[in-house]
């Protein structure tokens, strides 16, 4: 019977989803699933001479979670999302797909493709209307965003004990945990283009004030050996959100595909990221303006990377202003500015074309431009 139900609400989901908040499709005997989607309208500005990562970057969201009470302290949980990409670079990427079972004051534990313990961490500062988020970035820091294949205990208010305080150990079997696009070729070609890894991370809301703190480690086992640290601290209270992180990491090897094949040994980067936004009510909607200082970089790089000639250190070097406007809880309008602050003769510039096989001095230049986003958000 619950089957029939779910098979009528599911297509009914998919045509009212325009029109609802929020859709919960089956509520029943301890038994709960929910829909919800996002449209993000999005387009990307930059010189007109200069194309590289302009134009539409419009994406489309759909996903569920459910639950189901086994005891009065034991449940189960679920969670799929997909996401569809639009424009010259389209491409479709599942974003979600983990299941577990809480336990109470005794904690959850999950397994599938989900978040890396880091994110826990990274997410202070990614909150730009747009861009933002360089420290969530598998390849320069283990476990730091969504990875497939990891086993996650969390447990929230330490066991019952003390609000607000929060802890996490994870494993990652193999796959995209760290390094994976751009480790060195000569070992991927040897069948070592994943490695284990495993991470912890804790953070705390200090009472009732607004400030949190928080603390991670990870690192991947094996020949690649990358490890990575974090600490970061926000504070969210009313209107202000003020937040900061700071994030380092060190690897074995260093990149493909630069101007030599050369391996680098202990590449280690670091970055800093500072977020301030104020919230501003009005009779109808909320905007938000936003300001940011974004910088990772990595030691030597010119003599790591074999990209001779190179003489910055930069990988991403920006400040941002954006400004976000909420008509209501669905609707939203975005307006996000970029000021790149990197030259043309950092390596966070050659890297962005790493993909390619060549590329001249006019691409390169291309990615040191500044960029404006552009975007309408629809979601329930």
């Amino acid at each position: 019977m619950k089957r029939n139900l779910l098979a009528i609400a599911i297509p009914a989901l998919l045509i009212a989803g325009t029109a609802n908040a929020s859709i919960e499709v089956w509520n029943k005997d301890g038994n709960k699933v929910d829909f919800y989607g996002r449209v993000y309208a999005l387009n990307y500005i930059t010189d007109r001479n200069n194309q590289t990562g302009e134009g539409d970057k419009t994406t489309a969201r759909l996903g569920m979670s459910g639950q189901t009470q086994v005891t009065d302290w034991l449940s189960g949980y679920g969670r799929w999302e997909y996401e569809a990409k639009t424009g010259k670079d389209a491409d479709n990427e599942t974003r979600y797909a983990f299941a577990g079972l809480n336990f109470g004051d005794f904690g959850s534990f999950d397994y599938g493709r989900n978040d890396g313990v880091l994110k826990t961490l990274t997410s202070y500062t990614d909150v730009l209307p747009e861009f933002g988020g360089d420290a969530s970035n598998n390849d320069l820091y283990a476990l730091s965003a969504r990875t497939k294949a990891v086993a996650t205990y969390r447990n929230t208010d330490l066991f019952g004990l003390v609000d607000g305080l929060r802890f996490a150990v994870q494993y990652a079997d193999n796959g995209d945990n760290s390094s994976t696009s751009h480790f060195n070729a000569v070992n991927r070609n040897n069948g070592h283009d994943s490695a284990e890894a495993w991470g912890s991370v804790i953070d705390w809301d200090v009472l009732d004030t607004g400030l949190s703190v928080g603390a991670g480690y990870t690192q991947t086992s094996g020949h690649k050996n990358a490890k990575a640290w974090s600490a970061g601290i926000k504070y969210d209270n009313d209107n202000v959100y003020l937040a900061a992180l700071y994030i380092q990491g060190k690897q074995k090897y260093g990149w493909d595909n630069a101007s030599s094949n050369h391996n680098a040994d202990d590449l280690k980067t670091k970055g800093i990221e500072i977020v301030a936004q104020y919230g501003i009510d009005f009779d109808i909607g909320r905007l938000t303006p936003s300001v940011a200082y974004i910088q990772h970089k990595v030691k030597d790089a010119s003599s790591l990377s074999g990209d001779a000639g190179l003489k910055g250190n930069d990988l991403v070097k920006y400040v941002d202003v954006g400004l976000t406007y909420a008509f209501n809880k669905n609707l939203q309008a975005i307006v996000d500015y970029k000021i790149n602050l990197l030259d043309k003769d950092d390596i966070g510039a050659r890297r962005a074309l790493y993909d390619s096989s060549t590329f001249s001095k006019s691409e390169i230049k291309a990615t040191t431009k500044d960029t404006v986003a552009l975007g309408l958000i629809y979601q329930f």
